[in-house]
Protein backbone atom coordinates (compact mmCIF):
# COMPACT_ATOMS: atom_id res chain seq x y z
CA UNK A 1 0.00 0.00 0.00
CA UNK A 2 1.13 3.56 -0.75
CA UNK A 3 -0.37 6.75 0.63
CA UNK A 4 -0.26 10.23 -0.92
CA UNK A 5 -1.32 13.21 1.20
CA UNK A 6 -1.54 16.87 0.36
CA UNK A 7 -1.82 19.23 3.30
CA UNK A 8 -3.61 22.52 2.69
CA UNK A 9 -3.81 25.71 4.74
CA UNK A 10 -7.15 27.42 4.06
CA UNK A 11 -7.97 30.93 5.18
CA UNK A 12 -10.67 30.95 7.85
CA UNK A 13 -14.05 31.74 6.31
CA UNK A 14 -13.12 30.12 2.96
CA UNK A 15 -13.50 26.50 4.08
CA UNK A 16 -16.79 25.90 2.25
CA UNK A 17 -15.30 27.36 -0.96
CA UNK A 18 -12.37 24.95 -0.65
CA UNK A 19 -14.66 21.97 0.00
CA UNK A 20 -16.85 22.89 -2.98
CA UNK A 21 -13.84 22.97 -5.30
CA UNK A 22 -13.03 19.40 -4.28
CA UNK A 23 -16.68 18.30 -4.35
CA UNK A 24 -17.27 19.59 -7.88
CA UNK A 25 -14.01 18.56 -9.54
CA UNK A 26 -13.64 15.44 -11.62
CA UNK A 27 -10.59 13.58 -10.36
CA UNK A 28 -10.68 10.78 -12.97
CA UNK A 29 -9.22 8.51 -10.28
CA UNK A 30 -11.77 5.78 -11.00
CA UNK A 31 -10.02 5.33 -14.39
CA UNK A 32 -6.60 4.71 -12.86
CA UNK A 33 -5.15 1.24 -12.25
CA UNK A 34 -3.96 0.80 -8.67
CA UNK A 35 -6.15 3.51 -7.12
CA UNK A 36 -7.88 2.34 -3.93
CA UNK A 37 -9.58 5.26 -2.15
CA UNK A 38 -9.69 9.01 -1.54
CA UNK A 39 -10.70 11.18 1.42
CA UNK A 40 -10.66 14.89 2.12
CA UNK A 41 -10.08 15.55 5.81
CA UNK A 42 -10.69 18.74 7.79
CA UNK A 43 -8.55 19.62 10.78
CA UNK A 44 -8.53 22.35 13.35
CA UNK A 45 -8.65 26.09 12.82
CA UNK A 46 -5.88 28.02 14.50
CA UNK A 47 -4.57 31.52 13.91
CA UNK A 48 -7.21 32.10 11.19
CA UNK A 49 -6.07 29.05 9.17
CA UNK A 50 -7.97 25.76 8.81
CA UNK A 51 -6.00 22.62 8.04
CA UNK A 52 -7.19 20.20 5.36
CA UNK A 53 -5.61 17.04 4.01
CA UNK A 54 -6.36 15.09 0.84
CA UNK A 55 -5.56 11.43 1.31
CA UNK A 56 -5.35 8.87 -1.51
CA UNK A 57 -4.48 5.19 -1.14
CA UNK A 58 -2.74 3.25 -3.91
CA UNK A 59 -1.76 -0.38 -4.43
CA UNK A 60 1.88 0.67 -4.79
CA UNK A 61 4.30 3.54 -5.28
CA UNK A 62 4.52 2.57 -8.97
CA UNK A 63 0.72 2.87 -9.37
CA UNK A 64 0.82 6.38 -7.85
CA UNK A 65 3.79 7.46 -9.97
CA UNK A 66 2.14 6.08 -13.13
CA UNK A 67 -0.94 8.17 -12.31
CA UNK A 68 1.16 11.34 -11.98
CA UNK A 69 2.35 10.80 -15.57
CA UNK A 70 -1.08 9.89 -16.97
CA UNK A 71 -3.69 11.69 -19.04
CA UNK A 72 -6.10 11.29 -16.10
CA UNK A 73 -3.70 13.31 -13.92
CA UNK A 74 -3.42 16.05 -16.55
CA UNK A 75 -7.21 16.22 -16.93
CA UNK A 76 -7.77 16.31 -13.16
CA UNK A 77 -5.32 19.18 -12.68
CA UNK A 78 -6.27 21.32 -15.69
CA UNK A 79 -7.13 24.78 -14.41
CA UNK A 80 -6.22 23.99 -10.81
CA UNK A 81 -5.87 27.22 -8.87
CA UNK A 82 -7.91 29.39 -11.24
CA UNK A 83 -10.96 29.50 -8.95
CA UNK A 84 -9.08 29.55 -5.66
CA UNK A 85 -8.05 33.19 -5.24
CA UNK A 86 -7.91 34.09 -1.56
CA UNK A 87 -8.64 30.56 -0.34
CA UNK A 88 -5.13 29.33 0.44
CA UNK A 89 -2.84 30.66 3.16
CA UNK A 90 0.13 28.96 1.49
CA UNK A 91 1.07 26.27 -1.02
CA UNK A 92 0.01 22.66 -0.47
CA UNK A 93 2.54 20.25 1.00
CA UNK A 94 2.78 16.79 -0.56
CA UNK A 95 3.69 13.88 1.74
CA UNK A 96 4.21 10.31 0.49
CA UNK A 97 4.27 7.13 2.58
CA UNK A 98 5.06 3.46 2.01
CA UNK A 99 3.19 0.95 4.15
CA UNK A 100 5.53 -0.93 6.49
CA UNK A 101 3.02 -3.10 8.41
Amino acid sequence: MYLAMNRFQVNEGREEDFIEIWRSRDSFLDEVPGFKSFNLLRGKTEDNITQFCSHSVWESRVAFEDWTHSEAFRKAHTGAGKTSEGIYAGPPKLELFDSVL
